[in-house]
Protein backbone atom coordinates (compact mmCIF):
# COMPACT_ATOMS: atom_id res chain seq x y z
CA UNK A 1 0.00 0.00 0.00
CA UNK A 2 1.24 3.53 -0.93
CA UNK A 3 0.75 4.50 2.81
CA UNK A 4 3.48 2.18 3.86
CA UNK A 5 5.69 2.30 1.22
CA UNK A 6 6.89 5.48 -0.96
CA UNK A 7 5.95 5.41 -4.54
CA UNK A 8 10.05 5.63 -5.49
CA UNK A 9 10.02 2.51 -3.85
CA UNK A 10 7.44 0.97 -5.49
CA UNK A 11 9.05 2.02 -8.76
CA UNK A 12 12.16 0.01 -7.60
CA UNK A 13 10.55 -2.96 -7.10
CA UNK A 14 8.30 -2.83 -10.51
CA UNK A 15 11.09 -2.24 -12.03
CA UNK A 16 12.71 -5.30 -10.65
CA UNK A 17 9.66 -7.50 -10.74
CA UNK A 18 9.36 -6.79 -14.80
CA UNK A 19 12.82 -7.23 -14.90
CA UNK A 20 12.72 -10.83 -13.39
CA UNK A 21 9.28 -11.81 -14.80
CA UNK A 22 10.35 -10.39 -18.48
CA UNK A 23 13.28 -13.21 -18.22
CA UNK A 24 10.67 -15.66 -17.47
CA UNK A 25 8.65 -15.09 -20.60
CA UNK A 26 12.14 -15.25 -22.52
CA UNK A 27 12.72 -18.38 -21.07
CA UNK A 28 8.87 -19.80 -22.28
CA UNK A 29 8.14 -20.56 -18.22
CA UNK A 30 5.16 -18.21 -18.64
CA UNK A 31 2.86 -16.16 -21.83
CA UNK A 32 2.98 -12.67 -20.69
CA UNK A 33 4.87 -10.26 -18.37
CA UNK A 34 2.37 -9.23 -15.66
CA UNK A 35 4.57 -6.18 -14.27
CA UNK A 36 4.89 -4.99 -18.12
CA UNK A 37 2.19 -1.99 -18.05
CA UNK A 38 1.08 -1.71 -14.27
CA UNK A 39 0.07 1.25 -13.36
CA UNK A 40 2.52 3.42 -10.90
CA UNK A 41 1.97 6.28 -8.31
CA UNK A 42 3.18 9.72 -8.98
CA UNK A 43 6.66 10.19 -8.19
CA UNK A 44 7.34 14.03 -7.12
CA UNK A 45 11.36 14.58 -8.40
CA UNK A 46 13.59 16.97 -6.55
CA UNK A 47 15.86 18.22 -8.53
CA UNK A 48 19.36 16.65 -7.70
CA UNK A 49 21.68 18.90 -5.63
CA UNK A 50 24.88 19.67 -7.87
CA UNK A 51 27.84 21.93 -8.03
CA UNK A 52 28.67 24.63 -9.83
CA UNK A 53 31.39 25.14 -12.18
CA UNK A 54 33.24 27.47 -9.69
CA UNK A 55 32.73 25.41 -6.83
CA UNK A 56 34.70 22.16 -9.26
CA UNK A 57 37.34 24.69 -9.32
CA UNK A 58 37.58 24.83 -5.68
CA UNK A 59 37.61 21.13 -5.39
CA UNK A 60 40.56 20.70 -7.78
CA UNK A 61 42.33 23.38 -6.20
CA UNK A 62 41.73 22.09 -2.77
CA UNK A 63 42.19 18.53 -3.38
CA UNK A 64 45.27 16.46 -2.17
CA UNK A 65 44.67 13.29 -3.73
CA UNK A 66 45.99 12.37 -7.23
CA UNK A 67 43.68 9.52 -7.93
CA UNK A 68 40.58 11.31 -6.88
CA UNK A 69 41.73 14.69 -8.49
CA UNK A 70 42.46 12.34 -12.00
CA UNK A 71 38.82 11.07 -11.16
CA UNK A 72 36.85 14.15 -11.09
CA UNK A 73 38.31 15.48 -13.92
CA UNK A 74 37.10 12.70 -15.75
CA UNK A 75 33.36 13.01 -14.37
CA UNK A 76 32.61 16.45 -15.04
CA UNK A 77 34.82 17.14 -18.10
CA UNK A 78 33.95 13.46 -19.89
CA UNK A 79 30.99 13.25 -17.80
CA UNK A 80 31.52 9.47 -16.73
CA UNK A 81 29.81 7.28 -14.17
CA UNK A 82 31.82 6.07 -11.60
CA UNK A 83 32.15 2.48 -12.18
CA UNK A 84 33.39 3.99 -15.68
CA UNK A 85 36.49 5.69 -14.34
CA UNK A 86 37.82 3.00 -12.46
CA UNK A 87 37.39 0.70 -15.18
CA UNK A 88 39.00 2.52 -17.50
CA UNK A 89 42.48 1.21 -19.45
CA UNK A 90 44.65 2.93 -20.68
CA UNK A 91 44.45 1.24 -24.02
CA UNK A 92 41.23 3.23 -23.75
CA UNK A 93 42.96 6.53 -23.26
CA UNK A 94 44.28 8.22 -26.70
CA UNK A 95 46.75 11.36 -25.70
CA UNK A 96 49.26 10.79 -27.70
CA UNK A 97 50.87 14.33 -29.10
CA UNK A 98 49.37 14.25 -32.41
CA UNK A 99 45.83 13.68 -30.75
CA UNK A 100 46.43 16.58 -28.24
CA UNK A 101 47.67 19.01 -30.75
CA UNK A 102 44.62 18.37 -33.38
CA UNK A 103 42.45 18.46 -30.35
CA UNK A 104 41.26 14.95 -31.15
CA UNK A 105 41.94 13.54 -27.93
CA UNK A 106 39.63 10.81 -26.81
CA UNK A 107 38.66 8.09 -24.29
CA UNK A 108 36.66 5.06 -25.18
CA UNK A 109 34.38 3.93 -22.69
CA UNK A 110 33.98 -0.39 -23.06
CA UNK A 111 33.76 -1.80 -19.64
CA UNK A 112 32.96 -0.89 -15.81
CA UNK A 113 34.49 -2.04 -13.02
CA UNK A 114 31.77 -3.66 -10.47
CA UNK A 115 31.71 -5.83 -7.55
CA UNK A 116 29.27 -8.80 -7.98
CA UNK A 117 28.32 -12.60 -6.22
CA UNK A 118 30.56 -14.44 -7.20
CA UNK A 119 27.42 -17.32 -8.17
CA UNK A 120 25.92 -14.32 -10.83
CA UNK A 121 29.25 -15.49 -13.11
CA UNK A 122 27.38 -17.97 -14.65
CA UNK A 123 24.51 -15.58 -15.60
CA UNK A 124 26.39 -13.00 -16.84
CA UNK A 125 28.56 -14.96 -18.99
CA UNK A 126 30.22 -13.01 -21.81
CA UNK A 127 29.44 -9.78 -20.38
CA UNK A 128 32.14 -10.46 -17.95
CA UNK A 129 35.41 -9.25 -19.62
CA UNK A 130 37.96 -10.12 -16.50
CA UNK A 131 37.17 -11.33 -13.29
CA UNK A 132 40.08 -10.27 -10.60
CA UNK A 133 42.09 -12.61 -7.55
CA UNK A 134 40.67 -12.15 -4.58
CA UNK A 135 43.13 -10.17 -1.65
CA UNK A 136 44.23 -12.65 1.15
CA UNK A 137 41.96 -11.07 3.82
CA UNK A 138 38.97 -11.88 1.29
CA UNK A 139 40.00 -15.31 0.07
CA UNK A 140 36.22 -16.58 1.63
CA UNK A 141 34.38 -13.69 0.39
CA UNK A 142 31.20 -14.36 -1.76
CA UNK A 143 32.17 -11.32 -3.94
CA UNK A 144 34.29 -11.00 -6.88
CA UNK A 145 35.52 -7.77 -8.56
CA UNK A 146 35.20 -7.67 -12.38
CA UNK A 147 35.25 -5.70 -15.43
CA UNK A 148 32.35 -6.18 -17.63
CA UNK A 149 30.50 -4.37 -20.29
CA UNK A 150 28.37 -2.07 -19.82
CA UNK A 151 24.69 -2.17 -18.77
CA UNK A 152 23.32 -0.81 -22.44
CA UNK A 153 25.04 -0.13 -25.55
CA UNK A 154 24.91 3.67 -25.66
CA UNK A 155 27.14 3.43 -23.06
CA UNK A 156 29.78 2.14 -25.17
CA UNK A 157 30.68 5.55 -26.46
CA UNK A 158 33.71 7.77 -27.42
CA UNK A 159 34.23 11.02 -25.35
CA UNK A 160 36.84 13.67 -27.32
CA UNK A 161 38.43 15.55 -23.96
CA UNK A 162 39.52 19.04 -22.99
CA UNK A 163 43.97 19.24 -23.56
CA UNK A 164 44.42 19.86 -20.25
CA UNK A 165 42.74 16.70 -19.25
CA UNK A 166 44.82 15.24 -21.74
CA UNK A 167 47.77 16.40 -19.63
CA UNK A 168 46.70 15.45 -16.76
CA UNK A 169 46.17 12.26 -17.59
CA UNK A 170 50.01 12.04 -19.07
CA UNK A 171 51.09 13.45 -15.65
CA UNK A 172 49.04 10.78 -13.87
CA UNK A 173 50.28 7.99 -16.57
CA UNK A 174 53.71 9.26 -15.47
CA UNK A 175 53.70 9.09 -11.53
CA UNK A 176 52.01 5.82 -12.37
CA UNK A 177 54.94 4.24 -14.03
CA UNK A 178 57.09 5.68 -11.38
CA UNK A 179 55.42 4.12 -8.72
CA UNK A 180 55.45 0.15 -10.94
CA UNK A 181 59.00 0.81 -11.17
CA UNK A 182 59.55 1.35 -7.14
CA UNK A 183 57.19 -1.73 -5.96
CA UNK A 184 58.63 -3.50 -9.60
CA UNK A 185 57.30 -7.02 -9.24
CA UNK A 186 55.27 -6.42 -5.73
CA UNK A 187 52.93 -4.13 -8.11
CA UNK A 188 50.24 -5.75 -9.74
CA UNK A 189 49.32 -4.19 -13.21
CA UNK A 190 46.55 -4.56 -14.90
CA UNK A 191 46.81 -1.46 -16.91
CA UNK A 192 44.11 0.71 -14.80
CA UNK A 193 44.14 4.21 -15.35
CA UNK A 194 42.63 4.47 -11.78
CA UNK A 195 44.20 2.20 -9.61
CA UNK A 196 45.30 1.54 -6.01
CA UNK A 197 48.87 2.36 -4.85
CA UNK A 198 49.71 -1.09 -5.74
CA UNK A 199 47.96 -1.79 -8.92
CA UNK A 200 44.86 -3.24 -7.82
CA UNK A 201 41.51 -2.11 -9.25
CA UNK A 202 40.09 0.51 -6.80
CA UNK A 203 36.45 0.31 -6.24
CA UNK A 204 33.80 2.87 -5.99
CA UNK A 205 33.88 2.75 -2.58
CA UNK A 206 37.53 4.39 -2.17
CA UNK A 207 36.23 7.41 -4.57
CA UNK A 208 33.30 8.21 -2.41
CA UNK A 209 35.58 8.06 0.63
CA UNK A 210 37.97 9.88 -0.66
CA UNK A 211 35.20 12.21 -2.13
CA UNK A 212 33.77 12.18 0.95
CA UNK A 213 36.94 13.61 3.25
CA UNK A 214 37.38 16.29 0.40
CA UNK A 215 33.69 18.00 1.17
CA UNK A 216 34.43 17.81 4.83
CA UNK A 217 37.97 19.33 5.03
CA UNK A 218 37.26 21.78 1.86
CA UNK A 219 34.19 22.71 3.78
CA UNK A 220 32.04 21.89 0.45
CA UNK A 221 28.25 21.50 -0.47
CA UNK A 222 27.15 18.21 0.18
CA UNK A 223 26.48 16.07 -2.89
CA UNK A 224 27.27 12.29 -3.82
CA UNK A 225 30.56 11.99 -6.41
CA UNK A 226 27.67 11.12 -9.29
CA UNK A 227 25.94 14.45 -9.35
CA UNK A 228 29.48 15.61 -10.90
CA UNK A 229 28.25 13.69 -13.79
CA UNK A 230 24.69 16.45 -13.28
CA UNK A 231 26.76 18.83 -13.26
CA UNK A 232 28.66 17.90 -16.62
CA UNK A 233 25.84 17.33 -18.34
CA UNK A 234 24.44 20.70 -16.98
CA UNK A 235 27.85 22.91 -17.71
CA UNK A 236 27.76 20.99 -21.97
CA UNK A 237 23.84 22.51 -21.79
CA UNK A 238 24.59 25.59 -21.47
CA UNK A 239 27.59 25.82 -23.18
CA UNK A 240 26.51 24.12 -26.90
CA UNK A 241 23.11 26.34 -26.12
CA UNK A 242 21.08 23.31 -25.67
CA UNK A 243 22.44 20.91 -28.11
CA UNK A 244 20.64 17.46 -26.88
CA UNK A 245 22.23 15.24 -29.14
CA UNK A 246 26.18 16.13 -28.48
CA UNK A 247 25.04 16.09 -25.02
CA UNK A 248 23.27 12.71 -25.27
CA UNK A 249 26.50 11.00 -26.64
CA UNK A 250 28.77 12.12 -24.21
CA UNK A 251 26.82 11.39 -21.28
CA UNK A 252 25.74 7.74 -23.04
CA UNK A 253 21.92 8.05 -22.27
CA UNK A 254 19.66 5.88 -24.11
CA UNK A 255 17.09 8.20 -25.11
CA UNK A 256 17.43 11.87 -25.66
CA UNK A 257 14.39 12.50 -23.99
CA UNK A 258 16.37 11.51 -20.14
CA UNK A 259 18.11 14.67 -20.96
CA UNK A 260 14.93 16.71 -21.39
CA UNK A 261 13.46 15.44 -18.66
CA UNK A 262 16.19 15.69 -15.99
CA UNK A 263 17.67 18.63 -17.24
CA UNK A 264 14.54 20.89 -18.68
CA UNK A 265 15.17 23.34 -16.37
CA UNK A 266 18.68 24.19 -18.01
CA UNK A 267 16.93 24.35 -21.68
CA UNK A 268 14.35 26.52 -20.14
CA UNK A 269 17.09 29.15 -19.50
CA UNK A 270 17.92 28.88 -22.87
CA UNK A 271 13.72 29.33 -24.28
CA UNK A 272 13.90 32.31 -22.53
CA UNK A 273 16.66 33.92 -24.17
CA UNK A 274 14.89 32.85 -27.76
CA UNK A 275 12.19 35.16 -26.18
CA UNK A 276 14.83 37.90 -25.56
CA UNK A 277 16.33 37.53 -28.75
CA UNK A 278 13.36 37.44 -30.51
CA UNK A 279 12.37 40.67 -29.19
CA UNK A 280 15.02 42.24 -29.61
CA UNK A 281 15.08 41.14 -33.33
CA UNK A 282 11.54 41.82 -34.49
CA UNK A 283 10.06 43.99 -32.38
CA UNK A 284 12.94 46.17 -31.80
CA UNK A 285 11.23 49.71 -33.03
CA UNK A 286 7.29 49.04 -31.10
CA UNK A 287 5.53 51.75 -32.83
CA UNK A 288 6.49 49.78 -36.22
CA UNK A 289 4.39 46.67 -34.92
CA UNK A 290 1.53 47.96 -32.55
CA UNK A 291 -1.81 48.03 -34.13
CA UNK A 292 -4.90 49.75 -33.08
CA UNK A 293 -6.16 47.31 -30.70
CA UNK A 294 -9.36 50.03 -29.28
CA UNK A 295 -12.59 48.04 -30.17
CA UNK A 296 -14.18 50.14 -32.87
CA UNK A 297 -17.81 49.40 -34.98
CA UNK A 298 -18.32 50.45 -37.70
CA UNK A 299 -19.97 53.50 -38.09
CA UNK A 300 -19.46 54.41 -34.51
CA UNK A 301 -18.76 58.08 -34.22
CA UNK A 302 -16.99 58.73 -30.99
CA UNK A 303 -18.48 61.80 -29.42
CA UNK A 304 -16.39 63.82 -27.22
CA UNK A 305 -15.92 63.49 -23.39
CA UNK A 306 -18.68 66.61 -22.06
CA UNK A 307 -21.06 64.65 -24.51
CA UNK A 308 -20.27 61.16 -22.91
CA UNK A 309 -20.56 62.05 -19.56
CA UNK A 310 -23.92 63.58 -20.38
CA UNK A 311 -25.28 61.01 -22.53
CA UNK A 312 -24.01 58.21 -19.81
CA UNK A 313 -25.63 59.58 -16.95
CA UNK A 314 -29.19 59.72 -18.90
CA UNK A 315 -28.45 55.72 -20.54
CA UNK A 316 -27.78 54.45 -17.26
CA UNK A 317 -30.88 55.69 -15.51
CA UNK A 318 -32.84 53.65 -17.97
CA UNK A 319 -31.11 50.94 -19.10
CA UNK A 320 -30.65 47.35 -17.92
CA UNK A 321 -27.18 46.00 -16.42
CA UNK A 322 -26.64 43.88 -19.60
CA UNK A 323 -27.18 47.40 -21.95
CA UNK A 324 -24.59 49.40 -19.46
CA UNK A 325 -22.07 46.07 -19.43
CA UNK A 326 -21.64 46.41 -23.79
CA UNK A 327 -21.67 50.37 -23.75
CA UNK A 328 -18.66 50.05 -21.50
CA UNK A 329 -17.06 47.81 -24.10
CA UNK A 330 -17.50 50.49 -27.12
CA UNK A 331 -15.50 53.30 -24.49
CA UNK A 332 -11.78 54.18 -24.70
CA UNK A 333 -9.97 52.31 -21.99
CA UNK A 334 -8.28 55.74 -20.81
CA UNK A 335 -10.42 58.31 -18.63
Amino acid sequence: KTEYMTPANIERINKLLRCAFGQAVRWDIIAKNPFENTTLPKIKRKPREIWDAATIRKALDECKDGRLYVAINLSFACSLRIGEIVGLTWDNIHISDADIASDNAYLCVEKELVRVREDSLAVLGEEIIKKFPRTMYLEDASTVIVLKTPKTESSVRKVWMPKTVAYILREWKASQDKQKEFLGSEYLDYNLVVALPNGRPCEETVISNAFRRLKRDAQLPDVVFHSLRHSSTTYKLKLNHGDIKATQGDTGYSQADMVTKVYAHILDEDRKVNAQKFESAFYANPDSHRPNISPVISGYKQPSKSAQSIEITGFIEKSKPSQIIFLYTLLPLTA
